[in-house]
């Protein structure tokens, strides 16, 4: 499976076919004592080269309850229900755990994925996304100066944003610290 650079808005689907006593050794990593990866069952059945933990889910398909795959398909992922339809006999019919590898998972890296046992691909699903529609800015709009000086609303005052506020200070810190320094290196 080729995953690009650019890819966005796709969902990938696999069944994980473990028995639920052996999951969570198969969701977590093992870190060495150098903090390097020694071991991770998941990268050995996906055969990624990176991949973002928190775009990925695993759960027992008996825990999504009466909303079932195809519902938490279309109302949790966002998958057109056209799209779950056209598989939802299969869908339907996944028993044990899947996994749910998001798109924005890899990170913008593009790698081929190798998946084997114990994943099995159900498929791959694109998001639905909104819409988009065009129209006419009204004029108004589209003529003279926007908002400042000249006409408008002026921009809130620099002190007024905490984020601001926040980064002066951060700024400010090193040479408040530089100058009591000096101070103290002259008075002892």
């Amino acid at each position: 499976m080729q995953v690009s650079s650019s890819e966005r808005g796709l969902v990938r689907l696999f069944a994980v076919d473990l028995p639920g006593d052996e999951i969570e050794n198969f969701r977590s990593a093992k870190i060495n004592s150098d903090g390097e990866l020694a071991e991770w069952p998941l990268d050995d059945a996906l055969g990624f080269s990176f991949l973002d933990e928190d775009f990925i889910e695993l759960f027992d398909v008996i825990d999504l309850e009466d909303l079932g795959l195809t519902g938490y398909m279309v109302e949790g992922l966002g998958i057109a229900q056209k799209d779950v339809d056209e598989d939802a006999a299969r869908l339907a019919a996944q028993k044990g755990w899947i996994l749910v590898v998001l798109s924005a998972a890899f990170g913008g890296v593009a790698q081929t994925l190798t998946p084997k046992a114990p994943l099995r691909w159900i498929g791959t699903y694109k998001e639905d996304g909104a819409p988009v529609h065009f129209e006419l800015l009204p004029d108004a709009s589209a003529k003279g100066p926007g908002p400042g000086p000249t006409g408008g609303e002026t921009p809130p005052a620099l002190s007024s944003n905490p984020h601001m506020t926040l980064l002066l200070a951060l700024v400010a810190l090193p040479f408040v610290a530089l100058v009591l320094g000096v101070l103290l290196f002259w008075i002892l």
